[in-house]
């Protein structure tokens, strides 16, 4: 076999799976055989988590014991929420989701593979509980109780303290779908490889929450927002982001490794982000983010990802900009879950090499010869 050398993995097949693929042409993004854009359009995201843990889509009578375990695994460990309560103020929500996600190894832990299934229905229920006890012990009088519903309207409840307007709640629900699985981008790839070791479910969770922590995967909504609300108009916006692209700066929520004509959920969360702006009488703050699509399209011939009008749909839910990306953590925990039970049901531990570009042999020079 020929040896292949590529900075970042780029275009190199790391492995086989059956849970998601982009097409060749990348232009669509497909869960099981199912084009992510259908699922949008009708699944429920619990409908979308079902497939990607089972690999179908589930019956009435699945998806009701389905829903009524989630709801049931939103009460929190006594022990989980007094660690919860220790994390500071200031801390970043996703370094709280590691550690939750890593202390629920040891108040939970799991004895043996045969309890994964169980592991991931209960992380899946739990990541929105999670950084809510946390975001809500800083509030006074917010909402403490998670409702018995979906983990859109769970989320939403816990953030606003009341029942979510439903295109609120749909428009999160559809995000939850868009970001569920995304084949071996990095924190995935990052749980396989900690799956390989043997190493038991919370570690390769945890492993993929600190990895998606990274800017360069998670976090590029937060910034997009950032630039989105530093414009009062489209005429500002586009005199602005020339300015920004003369100067080189680097512009998050564009471009991405796999879609080089359009990410196809872009053009999905674009319609409900316009929804919601339409229903707030935010139609200028829309106004803008277009202006910032059109332009980067003519002057870098760049098309927004899945991050640009998830932060426009976010904000305009009320939701805060620093749990944009745990809500990220919310949905890929699905897709991160099935990819672990998949690497253990055929597993190879994975141990790359790498192109060494050090010096050459050196001999050993004693320490008392050394100038």
């Amino acid at each position: 076999m020929a040896e292949t050398k590529q900075a970042g993995l780029a275009g190199i097949i790391a492995g086989r799976s059956a849970i998601s693929t982009v097409d060749p042409e990348g232009t669509g993004l497909f869960y099981r055989g199912y084009d992510v854009a259908d699922l949008a359009a009708q699944a429920s995201f619990e409908e979308v988590a079902w497939l990607l843990l089972n690999g179908d889509l589930p019956t009435v009578t699945q998806l009701a014991g389905f829903n009524l375990r989630l709801q049931t695994n939103y009460a929190l460990p006594v022990g989980l929420k007094q660690i919860l309560m220790l994390l500071p103020q200031q801390s970043h929500p996703m370094d709280v989701l590691r550690t939750a996600c890593s202390a629920s190894g040891c108040i939970e832990p799991e004895q043996s593979f045969a309890e994964q299934q169980q592991i991931a229905e209960r992380l899946l229920a739990r990541m929105a509980v999670m950084v809510m006890c946390w975001f809500n012990s800083y509030r006074p009088n917010a909402e403490r109780r998670a409702p018995r519903r979906g983990l859109a309207s769970c989320f939403l409840t816990l953030l606003q303290g009341h029942e979510p307007e439903a295109l609120e709640m749909r428009t999160l629900d559809v995000a939850l779908i868009l970001y569920a699985e995304h084949e071996f981008n990095a924190s995935t790839f990052n749980a396989r490889v900690a799956a390989s070791t043997l190493s038991d479910f919370y570690s390769a969770i945890t492993s993929a929450i600190g990895t998606l922590r990274g800017p360069l995967h998670g976090g590029a909504n937060e910034a997009a927002l950032d630039l989105i609300l530093s414009f009062d108009s489209p005429l500002a916006a586009e005199k602005g982001l020339k300015a920004a692209l003369e100067r080189k700066e680097k512009i998050m929520g564009f471009g991405h490794r796999v879609y080089q004509q359009g990410d196809p959920r872009s053009l999905i969360i674009k319609q409900w982000a316009y929804e919601l702006a339409r229903q707030k009488a935010q139609l200028p703050l829309f106004a803008v983010a277009e202006c910032i699509e059109t332009v980067m399209a003519t002057e870098k011939g760049l098309f927004p990802n899945l991050d640009f009008y998830s932060a426009v749909a976010f904000h305009l839910c009320g939701i805060p900009k620093r749990l944009f990306t745990p809500i990220f953590v919310m949905a890929r925990v699905a897709g991160w879950s099935a990819h672990i039970m998949e690497q253990r049901a055929d597993n190879k531990l994975i141990r790359p090499m790498a192109d060494y570009i050090g010096p050459d042999h050196r001999d050993y020079v004693p320490l008392s010869e050394r100038a």
